[in-house]
């Protein structure tokens, strides 16, 4: 997609914790490179008060069509049933795409075809995972093994089917509980706004049948933190990353926010330092 190397017209669509800490970033560190245009939320009211805050209420969009008009790149921070066909109508307006729901993208060849006849970038920030240069170049030649391990106070784990189906009962809880341990596709579906880390390191790494996930709680936990383990024929790489959640919402962590600014902020100075 041709576009100016400055003052990129930027759409967000979703006003949750994500979307509204981008916009705000917008409009403070990344003056000059790139402009907020727009915003779009499923809730209405959402909407109005992230215009409201940003002092402009002209940027509440009433449609996604109206939000694509205006901008360059959009941000999508829905993580919603409806997010692959949101992004997909993005990318047949010839949208570059933020997308800060990995998952959606794990399975989602379609999408990725379609961004390449478009000439369309889909950008993927590395969330709140550390090192993931390191385990794409690991991963050019042969890997035996990949694991992430991640922990979460319960706060972020409440209100998930599965945990439910499964009889946890994360209230009662006294000590460090394996809740989950499996493949990615299978974390990715049972724990969709939890688990983006894994999808960003299941396409980074192209390995998810090396793969395992596990996902770890307990009461005694303050911040969300991402091991991830590769064991290769270069050697051995492990990570650790510990975040504080969002205070608006405890199911993300922090870093993620940063790492979607930091996403865009490259993006908009077309210069990348690896991570």
């Amino acid at each position: 997609m041709k576009r100016s190397k400055k003052n990129i017209r930027v759409g967000i669509l979703g006003c949750g914790a994500i979307g509204s800490g981008i916009a705000k970033s917008i409009s403070k560190e990344l003056k000059g490179a790139c402009r907020l245009t727009g915003l779009l939320d499923r809730d209405a009211d959402k909407t109005t008060a992230l215009a409201k805050t940003l002092k402009d209420p002209k940027l509440g969009k009433r449609s996604l069509k109206e939000l694509l008009a205006g901008c360059d790149l959009m941000v999508e921070a829905v993580n919603a049933a409806d997010t692959k066909p949101l992004i997909r109508q993005a990318l047949l307006a010839k949208k570059d795409v933020l997308c800060m729901s990995v998952g959606k993208l794990l399975n989602a060849q379609n999408l990725l075809k379609l961004a390449l006849k478009n000439h369309c970038t889909i950008l993927i920030p590395s969330g709140a995972i550390a090192g993931i240069d390191a385990i794409k170049a690991a991963c050019l030649k042969g890997v035996s093994r990949i694991s992430l391990t991640t922990r979460k106070p319960p706060a972020g784990l409440q209100g998930i089917p599965y945990l439910e189906q499964q009889g946890i009962d994360l209230t009662k809880l006294s000590s460090e509980t394996v809740i989950f341990e499996g493949d990615v596709n299978t974390a990715v579906k049972f724990f969709p706004q939890n688990i983006n880390v894994a999808a960003t390191l299941a396409l980074a790494s192209q390995q998810k049948s090396n793969l395992t996930i596990r996902i770890i709680t307990s009461p005694t936990y303050t911040v969300n933190s991402h091991e991830i383990e590769l064991i290769g024929s270069m050697g051995r790489i492990f990570t650790r990353s510990e975040s504080i959640a969002c205070p608006d919402n405890p199911k993300t962590s922090y870093l993620a926010v940063l790492s979607g600014i930091q996403t865009l902020k490259e993006y908009c100075s077309g210069v990348r330092v690896g991570t």
